[in-house]
């Protein structure tokens, strides 16, 4: 997207909580920044991650994670994450989506904006409530309003209509299809809206504003929302203003809605324990980290046999060519491993070989110095808040075809196989010592593997 590569929100201070870039910024200047991106040309993307928004964007999507941190502005909603702020002694405004979005609203009745809005059809509220709720409070307002069906997130389908579609990617998130089971941007496009906001709920939201705005030209802002809609709607009741201002806008939830008791308790309770590890222990421990060395065998035309490894080029660091990887996440290096390659590479078609453990270990801080690499690398560093990395091997062997290789966007750029030898030479010089240790490994491998044919 245009508006990632020309970021102009890069002037305003951003603080690192747990991995993801928060905004700091008043509310003028916000106002302020909102007004720029809708007298530009590009389009920009707003988010207002909360607590519950950024576990899982760490814990369980990286694609959320990713999006999180290339949005053009990243709000907090939520007072874990100003408390967590004070321990850097920064200090982050609260914005709330539901406020920015009557913020928002109110300035494109005055500029006579036109909006659209994405619902979940099945949502609180239906789009003939959103849009009479809208024409009732706004009256001078354009609005178009179109609900979209989600399936279930464990669902995958390959096909032109996916959420998160993209050339050779494909992502849990799935279609976010209108009744007759097609995503179709042919009225929305013929309205032509300035401002598009998406309440699908995370982290489809964010995907389907992350992925689907630029098939919306005339759009030049898109923001995720969540229920604030159901607060125009009066489907939903706010907090009384001084449970919003001290911060106890999540006891009134609870109060209001028992069900939502264990949403809360993660926002607050595991949200702040994990905040607390982050801050004070992991810089004494080092992340367990798993590379995968995936290789095909090729058969020569004098019968020999020679192997293939496949290697990945970094986002956003042209050059930087390193063996797909990723943290163990307390799981076996078997299973951390084949989960990596699934991630990372969209097939499954691999078969397990061998693994090593910690075969290879720095600290973050050096290696980034050292090899001037601390732009490309510090994003993934503060998401964990590790000292550095222990890496361990996981060796697997292609049984499938190329054409089913899709590097994931978020982390790769590009993938190609090289020949076993040349694998040292072949990747980024702060990645060699390691390959060193793990080709010495490999060779012991295929050597066993060959002895017992």
């Amino acid at each position: 997207m245009q508006s990632l590569k020309n970021n102009i929100s890069n002037r305003l201070d951003k603080i690192n909580l747990l991995g993801v870039n928060i905004t700091r910024a008043s509310q003028a200047e916000v106002r302020a920044r909102i007004q720029e991106f809708l007298d530009g040309r590009r389009q920009h993307v707003i988010v207002t991650p909360n607590p519950e928004i950024i576990l899982q964007a760490i814990d369980r999507d990286e694609e959320l994670w990713y999006i999180l941190n290339h949005a053009d502005l990243a709000l907090a909603d939520g007072v874990a994450l100003k408390f967590a702020a004070w321990f850097y002694g920064k200090n982050i405004k609260r914005i709330t989506g539901a406020d920015l979005t009557v913020d928002i609203l109110k300035s494109a009745q005055a500029r006579k904006y036109k909006v659209a809005v994405f619902n979940r059809q099945r949502g609180l509220s239906g789009a003939e409530e959103i849009k009479s709720a809208l024409n009732k409070k706004f009256p001078e307002l354009k609005v178009y309003v179109q609900a979209v069906e989600q399936p279930p997130q464990t669902e995958r389908q390959h096909s032109d209509e996916m959420l998160s579609v993209a050339p050779g990617v494909t992502s849990s998130m799935t279609v976010l299809a209108r009744s007759d089971g097609r995503l179709d941007f042919r009225d929305v496009n013929q309205f032509a809206p300035d401002i598009v906001f998406c309440a699908l709920g995370s982290p489809g939201q964010e995907k389907f504003i992350y992925y689907n705005l630029p098939k919306i030209p005339s759009a030049r802002l898109g923001m995720s929302i969540g229920g604030s809609f159901d607060f125009l709607t009066g489907k939903a009741r706010r907090a009384p203003k001084l449970l919003r201002r001290i911060g106890l806008e999540w006891f009134w939830r609870l109060a209001n809605q028992p069900k939502r008791v264990k949403r809360i308790y993660r926002a607050t309770v595991i949200f702040s324990f994990r905040f607390f590890v982050f801050f004070f222990i992991l810089r004494w421990f080092y992340r367990s980290n798993v590379a995968c060395l995936l290789y095909k065998k090729v058969q020569a035309a004098d019968g020999k046999a020679s192997y293939k490894i496949l290697i990945v080029e970094r986002v956003g660091d042209r050059g930087h060519w390193q063996l797909p990887q990723g943290g163990t996440g307390g799981e076996s290096l078997s299973v951390a491993g084949a989960r990596e390659l699934s991630e990372e590479l969209n097939t499954r078609n691999f078969k397990p070989m061998a693994v090593f453990e910690n075969l290879f270990k720095y600290k973050f801080d050096a290696r980034l110095d050292k090899d001037g690499l601390k732009t490309s690398y510090q994003p993934m560093k503060n998401q964990r808040g590790y000292k550095g990395q222990k890496q361990s091997l996981f060796i697997a062997e292609f049984v499938g075809t190329d054409g089913e290789i899709m590097v994931n966007l978020w982390e790769h750029s590009a993938w190609r196989w090289v020949k076993a030898k040349k694998l040292v030479e072949s990747l980024h010089p702060v990645r060699r010592e390691a390959a060193k240790i793990f080709m010495e490994k490999f060779w012991e491998t295929v050597s066993s593997l060959s002895l017992r044919a």
